[in-house]
């Protein structure tokens, strides 16, 4: 593989030194997050005064605007100590990415007087939006909106209704005055999220605040005319499915030094009291969890570089990679499932503590498994159209 052109910023790698020192803290509030059923203010200033969230935020706006990688490296991180709150600040930091690609008042609307607020999502069209003067009026009742507590402002998805016809599909951004939270969130996995359900009731959205998707993906967005760092270039195809499949792959990496911890210390009293890490099976089964997750997180950074370098060289990101990225970016996510479940099946009753972080990895991981941007099939069948030359029929590349 050629070196690549991306050097990390001393602001990047800054954020990476202090989300490291948070481990320790994640790690031992894991518990108290899933009771609590979202993740803590104190966790999220934590990541506030580490500068996670200014990641990928513009820089006009106090951010850092960071290549991708150094991103996605800090939410895998994250999700080493606690799958929930890596899934959260993943969801909530790649935002920031997001607002800036909407016009420039809809920035000012919620960056003006406070550069620090946060911002939730639901992008499924679990509502719509009809045309009015000036706007659209919204309805709906949007699930899974991840962290939604912690949260000003949110994003919610659907299409735009005019003349009683589906004309587009958009993002709406709406205040926290514009919905209420409905406290629906009593789930096994991804317990700590707080992924409530948003209820919008004939509310009125300014024109300015609604992004279309179809705009998004040809590179049209209106916020590229003040934010013109290379990150906001980069596929929402690309960026959308990564955020979902990183944490999952942190977490594979936090389930991996839990089992060998554990293992570690671990007497089989079936087997004679042997001592598990003298038994060459379960060196055999370390090696291929390791194999795997490795090969999850060097495909799913790997891609995400290459797209970054084309557009350091003033590229365009070719459907064939774009194609890649996505296929594997599910793989990424299944790879992780299969090294979690090794090393779960291999620890004993002991992992079924719930006092035992490996089952935590194990649930919150497979909780993500569910979210669809990890459809393998979908995403394999469009790389194969892709190669044959058939339609993609898959909107998420």
């Amino acid at each position: 593989m050629a070196a690549s052109k991306t050097q990390r910023s001393a602001e990047a790698q800054k954020v990476l030194d202090n989300i490291d020192a948070l481990l320790p803290d994640f790690a031992q509030r894991a518990q108290a997050t899933e009771d609590a059923r979202r993740i803590s203010d104190e966790s999220a200033q934590a990541l506030q005064d580490a500068g996670f969230f200014k990641l990928l935020q513009p820089e006009q706006w106090g951010g850092y605007q960071a290549d991708p990688v150094s991103f996605y490296e800090a939410v895998r991180r994250i999700s080493t100590a606690c799958g929930s709150t890596g899934w959260v600040a993943g969801i909530i930091g790649i935002h920031n990415w997001h607002l800036g690609l909407f016009d420039q008042q809809a920035q000012e609307d919620v960056w003006g007087s406070d550069t620090d607020v946060r911002i939730s999502s639901s992008y499924a069209p679990m509502g719509f939006g009809e045309v009015v003067d000036g706007g659209y009026k919204v309805n709906g009742n949007w699930a899974f909106s991840s962290g939604c507590q912690l949260a000003d402002w949110t994003f919610v998805g659907g299409p735009v209704i005019k003349d009683g016809r589906p004309v587009d599909f958009v993002s709406y951004l709406l205040p926290r005055s514009d919905y209420t939270i409905k406290d629906v969130w009593h789930v096994v996995g991804l317990k700590g999220t707080g992924s409530n359900t948003l209820e919008v009731k004939d509310v009125f959205v300014p024109r300015h605040r609604v992004l279309s998707m179809g705009t998004m993906s040809k590179g049209e967005s209106p916020g590229l005319e003040r934010n013109t760092a290379p990150v906001y270039k980069m596929p929402w195809g690309t960026i959308h499915p990564s955020t979902i499949s990183t944490p999952i792959v942190g977490m594979a990496y936090g389930a991996y030094e839990a089992h060998v911890e554990y293992q570690g210390k671990r007497v089989r009293a079936a087997y004679a009291g042997e001592k598990s890490k003298d038994d060459p099976f379960a060196k055999v089964r370390i090696a291929q969890a390791a194999s795997e997750i490795d090969a999850a997180w060097r495909q799913l950074s790997g891609n995400l570089q290459a797209e970054y370098d084309l557009i350091l060289d003033g590229e365009q990101v070719p459907m064939e990679l774009r194609l890649a990225a996505r296929r594997d970016q599910v793989r990424a996510t299944g790879r992780a499932i299969e090294a979690i479940n090794l090393l779960f099946e291999n620890s004993g009753a002991g992992a079924l503590n719930v006092d035992s972080p490996l089952q935590r990895f194990w649930r919150d991981a497979h909780g993500g498994r569910g979210h669809a941007a990890n459809d393998p099939e979908r995403a394999y069948v469009a790389f194969g159209n892709g190669e044959f030359g058939i339609p993609i029929g898959d909107t998420m590349v």
